[in-house]
C-alpha cells in the first residue's frame, strides 16, 4: 500500500519508473506518445475533470460587472485556466531541425485536463539559449522573417531580410491559435520575449542567445543594430530609442494582429519577463496594439507579464493592460478588480506551485495557469529534469480543471473575496441573482466556520476532496449567523454552499 501511494497518482499512472529516474540524471527526459495519451486517457477519467469542448464565442472583453474577469460575447463571464509549455509554438531542441512537438496531442492533454487557456510561447532568435550549453541548440521556425542572404548570420545561416515575412510562420500561428478555439481554449499569443535577448539574464549565460537574433547586425541586411550600447546583448530592441528597431517591431506586431483579428479566442501578451528597463517600452506596445486593434473589425485584450528579474508590480498596474501576470502571488492578496489577474508560475517559482495555490487563487479572485514542463523537450529553455509524472504535478494540473468547473457554476459576475466570511481566509462569496454562493479552501481541512449572516434561508453543502476529486454532499444548513461545518474526510477541503438546488 505504501508503494502504492507513494508511485501512483490519482489518475491511476505509473509516476516513476527506471527511465525517468535516468532521463532526470541527464535531463534529457522524453515521453513516448504512448505514454502522453495514457495520461490523457487517465485525465478523462477523473469525474466531472473534463466539461464538453465548447467553441469560444467572440473576443474576450472586461465584465463591466465584475472587472476581476473577462466575458464573451454570449455575456458569459469566463474563468481563465490552464497549462502552457515552451515548446507550444516553436519547435525547439538540440538538432536542426529540432524534434516536433505534437500539437494536437497537447491540445488533448489540455483539454482532458479540463484546462482553456495557454501562453502560445515565441522565442526571437534562431539559436543558442543562456540555459544550456549545447553549441546546437535550436528554435524552429526560426523567426518572423525571411532568411535571403546575402551573407551569412551568426548561426551559420542565410542573413535575415526584416523588411520581408516569413509566411509559413504567420500560418503555423493562425493554424495553432484556430485549433485551440475549436477546443474551446484561449491563447495569450507572446510577441516578444525578454529570454530571447540577453547574453545573461537571471545569473544565467551558457550561451549568448543575441547572437541568434534577427537584430544583431551581424544578421541582417537592412544595417539595423539592435545593440545600442555595444555590450554584445540585445535587452536594446526592448527598449524605446531606436527608431529602426521600432519600425520593424510595429510591423511585425501589425502582421500578427491582421492574421488573427477574426478569431475569437486571442489575447496578446506584449513579452515574456522582459529586464527592469523594458517598461516604458511595454507600455508603448499596450497602447499601440489597442490603438491600431481600434481600426479593426475585432479588440482582443492585451497583456503585460511581470519584468525579470526584480520587477514591481505596480508597472503592471500602472499600465494599459487589460491583464496583467504579476510576481509576489505565491500566495494570492484579495483581487480588487483594476485589472484581470492571470497568475502564472512562471513569474512566481519558475517552476513550481501545488494543487493549495491554485485554490487559494480562485477563492482570492485571480485565475491561476501553470508553466508545465509536459513531456520536458525544451530542455534549454526550462525544461531540464522535469518529471511530468511527478504527483504534485499530476495534482496541481487536476485541480485546476477542477477549479475551473466550481468558477462556472459560481456567479462569477457578482463574485468577490472575502477573506473575512471565513475561518481559513479564502473564502469567494457571490451574491447574484440566483442566491447566494460561497467557496471556501481549506489547506488544513477539519472544521470550517463561514459568515452566514446575510443569508435568510438554507444553502446546499457541498464538500470536494482535491485529493482524489471525489464530491460529498451533506444536506442543507441554515443562515443567519456564523456556521461551522467539517469536511467529511482528512487532508484540504473545498467546501461550497449554494442556495438553490
Amino acid at each position: 500500500a505504501q508503494y502504492l501511494r507513494a508511485n501512483y497518482d490519482v489518475t491511476g499512472i505509473v509516476l516513476w519508473t527506471a527511465k525517468d529516474l535516468a532521463a532526470i540524471h541527464t535531463g534529457r527526459y522524453e515521453a513516448s506518445a504512448a505514454e502522453i495519451d495514457a495520461i490523457i486517457q487517465a485525465a478523462r477519467a477523473v469525474p466531472g475533470l473534463a466539461p464538453p469542448a465548447r467553441p469560444t464565442r467572440g473576443p474576450l472583453q472586461l465584465d463591466p460587472r465584475n472587472p476581476r474577469y473577462f466575458r464573451d460575447s454570449d455575456g458569459r463571464t469566463v474563468y481563465l485556466t490552464g497549462s502552457h509549455t515552451w515548446s507550444n509554438f516553436q519547435d525547439n531542441g538540440g538538432s536542426h531541425p529540432p524534434p516536433v512537438f505534437d500539437f494536437e496531442q497537447y491540445l488533448d492533454f489540455l483539454e482532458a485536463h479540463g484546462h482553456n487557456f495557454m501562453r502560445l510561447w515565441v522565442w526571437e532568435g534562431s539559436r543558442w539559449s543562456v540555459q544550456t550549453r549545447d553549441d546546437d541548440y535550436w528554435f524552429y521556425p526560426e523567426s518572423p522573417f525571411v532568411r535571403t542572404g546575402p551573407g551569412l548570420a551568426l548561426d551559420g545561416k542565410p542573413r535575415w531580410d526584416l523588411q520581408q515575412f516569413d509566411e509559413a510562420w504567420f500560418e503555423r500561428l493562425r493554424t495553432r491559435v484556430a485549433a485551440a478555439g475549436e477546443r474551446g481554449i484561449y491563447v495569450a499569443v507572446m510577441l516578444f520575449n525578454g529570454w530571447s535577448v540577453p547574453a545573461e539574464i537571471g545569473g544565467l549565460s551558457a550561451r549568448n542567445a543575441w547572437h541568434g537574433h534577427p537584430m544583431n547586425a551581424a544578421n541582417n541586411v537592412n544595417g539595423i543594430d539592435g545593440d545600442r550600447n555595444g555590450d554584445d546583448s540585445g535587452q536594446d530592441v526592448h527598449e524605446l530609442g531606436n527608431p529602426e528597431v521600432l519600425a520593424v517591431q510595429h510591423a511585425y506586431l501589425a502582421k500578427v494582429v491582421d492574421t488573427l483579428n477574426d478569431l475569437d479566442n486571442v489575447l496578446y501578451e506584449i513579452s515574456n519577463e522582459s529586464h527592469l528597463d523594458s517598461v516604458e517600452w511595454q507600455h508603448h506596445v499596450i497602447d499601440w496594439l489597442q490603438a491600431y486593434q481600434a481600426t479593426l473589425p475585432n479588440r482582443h485584450p492585451v497583456g503585460m507579464t511581470i519584468p525579470f528579474p526584480g520587477g514591481d508590480n505596480e508597472t503592471l498596474f500602472a499600465s494599459n493592460a487589460d491583464w496583467i501576470s504579476p510576481n509576489r502571488y505565491r500566495d494570492p492578496p484579495p483581487t480588487e478588480g483594476r485589472k484581470v489577474i492571470i497568475a502564472d508560475t512562471d513569474h512566481l517559482w519558475g517552476i513550481g506551485g501545488d494543487r493549495a495555490w491554485v485554490w487559494k487563487s480562485l477563492a482570492r479572485g485571480a485565475q491561476p495557469i501553470f508553466m508545465d514542463g509536459y513531456d520536458a523537450a525544451g530542455y534549454g529553455v526550462g525544461g531540464k529534469a522535469f518529471s511530468w509524472r511527478d504527483p504534485g504535478w499530476a495534482s496541481l494540473r487536476v485541480s485546476m480543471g477542477h477549479a475551473r468547473r466550481y468558477a462556472e457554476r459560481m456567479d462569477l459576475a457578482f463574485s468577490r473575496p472575502e477573506p473575512g466570511a471565513c475561518s481559513t481566509g479564502y473564502c469567494l462569496v457571490a451574491d447574484g441573482p440566483g442566491g447566494a454562493q460561497y467557496l471556501v479552501y481549506s489547506e488544513k481541512g477539519g472544521a470550517v466556520s463561514v459568515d452566514l449572516a446575510e443569508v435568510a434561508g438554507e444553502l446546499q453543502v457541498e464538500w470536494f476532496n482535491p485529493g482524489n476529486s471525489e464530491t460529498h454532499r451533506a444536506g442543507t444548513i441554515r443562515g443567519g449567523a456564523w456556521r461551522e461545518l467539517a469536511a467529511p474526510f482528512e487532508g484540504d477541503a473545498v467546501l461550497f454552499l449554494y442556495e438553490g438546488d
